[in-house]
């Protein structure tokens, strides 16, 4: 055969097993830097170990409060457990690059862990720092939109309210150490005068419903964070409501008895609620004043009784224990009773006459000791007469009886009659129908010479009072349930002459006197 090739030469033997290189190169690998595999001349994998780094410093660099994700962190601690222990395997019969020491390589390792010890404590403090600033932003945004919702109203703003108090509770509890807590006080207090800011104002109505909203923040913030602002609302809600419920009192809106009725019921035993009793007392007294002293007695009446029914409900909700409440609503009641008179004689004098006979019949039939009931009849009796003929309404009656003149006065009619008559004096009576009368057809009443009550042979009901002289007003009114409508007459009375008045009635589509 002919000579072949001749035979490549060996490699280099393989290196006799270094545990001390394996431990180097192991470390070395371990700072993140690959410097294990430069030293084995593995320079793709060295790559892999700078390429991995730098993609972890990509991630994490700046520092920000979410920090590094967990994922990137874990797998970046496998790449570099998986690199020592390789590198440690590689290392335990590969030669290094630079013969050396291989003690001196495992000094340097060491000490070169401390680049990646370096780098988290550095990233950690730079990662706390962004986590100090992301909670003081959200501080500041939560302290801006307090200053924002303070210029709106209550209602409007409630809702941004409750958004910033959440901000606060979450700094509060779950980053008490945090400088943003230690800020936190100023911005609670800037929070409850800015939420109460129209108590500040005297704006006593508006202010209920925020200080109300500010009660229930100790069931979201610890109390402790709070202090004294726990109870900064109380008295000066307590205040609001009696404030409030006074004015409302004065101007008589309905709702000062909720006022009044959440002021007992919430702090019973506050001095707010100690001024309720002598308000209401001083409203009832000025609505009396009002009856006598005012111009419309009667809107001074309805505010009695209406003062009268609402102390009453607020007494029945309040507890109102002493009774105090339950006697000045007795009071109103009692005394808006008593100033019907006046509505009445007030309601005459304005020539309203349907509404002053109502009163005064309502009057008389509810007092019937009051010392002013017997001319309350009497004004009833004039406003009647004057329904009939205004004029009789010029002057208001007095309770005056009696005179020198005579007047009779017949029924020509078959029906009952009440006679009405108001002047000098006042009065009314009323006389049976006459058994043998009949009602006049309508020609009858227009025959020359007609005459009721002209018959001598009839005996006629009647009745002769003494007036005296001047003008006076008679209606005669059919009895309860006729069809006949009444009747009117205008007498002037003189000295020295007796006269007669006669009642009749006539046919027509219904009748009439």
């Amino acid at each position: 055969m002919p000579p072949g090739p001749p035979p490549a030469p060996p490699g280099p033997p393989p290196a006799p097993p270094d545990a001390w290189r394996a431990v180097a190169v192991a470390l070395l690998n371990l700072s993140g830097l690959g410097l294990g595999y430069a030293l084995l001349r593995r320079r793709v994998l060295t790559a892999v170990c700078w390429a991995a780094t730098g993609a972890l410093l990509f991630v994490a660099l700046p520092a920000d409060a979410d920090g590094v994700p967990g994922a990137a962190l874990a797998g970046y601690a496998v790449l570099l457990s998986a690199a020592a222990v390789h590198g440690g395997f590689a290392g335990l019969r590969t030669r290094a690059a630079r013969p050396g020491r291989a003690p001196l390589a495992v000094l340097l390792g060491v000490l070169l862990l401390a680049v990646p010890a370096g780098g988290a404590l550095g990233y950690d403090d730079a990662h706390d720092e962004a986590v100090e600033q992301a909670i003081l932003g959200r501080l500041e945004r939560a302290d801006r939109l307090v200053a924002t919702s303070g210029r709106q109203p209550f209602t409007t703003a409630a809702a941004d309210y409750r958004t910033a108090l959440e901000a606060y509770r979450d700094i509060a509890v779950h980053h008490p150490g945090s400088r943003a807590a230690g800020r936190l006080p100023d911005s609670l207090r800037t929070y409850y005068t800015t939420v109460g800011a129209a108590y500040g104002h005297h704006e006593y109505c508006e202010a209920i419903a925020p200080l109300k909203y500010l009660r229930t923040v100790p069931g979201t913030l610890p109390r402790e964070r709070l202090g004294a602002l726990a109870d900064w609302p109380d008295e000066r809600l307590a205040t609001s409501l009696y404030e409030c419920g006074a004015e409302h009192l004065t101007t008589g809106e309905a709702d000062w008895v909720t006022r009044f009725g959440d002021l007992l019921d919430t702090f019973p035993r506050s001095a707010a609620a100690a001024g309720v009793v002598p308000a209401v007392d001083t409203a009832v007294k000025s609505a009396e004043k009002a009856v006598v002293g005012g111009g419309e007695p009667c809107a001074a009446v309805e505010r009695l009784h209406t003062l009268g029914t609402r102390i009453d409900d607020l007494s029945a909700s309040a507890g109102d224990t002493d009774g105090r409440l339950a006697k000045a609503a007795g009071r109103a009641g009692r005394s808006g009773d008593a100033g019907q008179y006046a509505c009445g004689v007030d309601q005459y004098r304005d020539g309203d006459f349907d509404a002053a006979q109502e009163t005064m019949e309502r009057f008389a039939a509810g007092h019937e000791h009051d010392r002013n009931r017997a001319r309350a009849q009497k004004v009833a009796i004039a406003a009647e007469v004057a329904r009939t003929v205004p004029a009789a309404g010029r002057k208001l009656p007095t309770t005056a009886s009696g005179g020198s003149i005579s007047v009779t006065v017949k029924n020509d009619s078959p029906d009952d009659v009440t006679v009405l008559y108001t002047g000098p004096v006042t009065g009314s009576f009323t006389l049976k129908g006459c058994a043998r009368c009949k009602a006049y057809s309508l020609a009858d009443t227009l025959l020359s010479g007609f005459k009721p009550c002209a018959d001598s042979g009839r005996d006629y009901p009647q009745r002769t009072i003494g007036l005296p002289a001047g003008t006076t007003y008679f209606v005669h009114k059919p009895k309860r349930g006729s069809t006949a409508t009444p009747a009117s007459d205008t007498a002037r009375l003189r000295t020295g002459y007796i006269y007669t008045e006669c009642a009749y009635s006539t046919q027509r589509l219904g009748s009439g006197y």
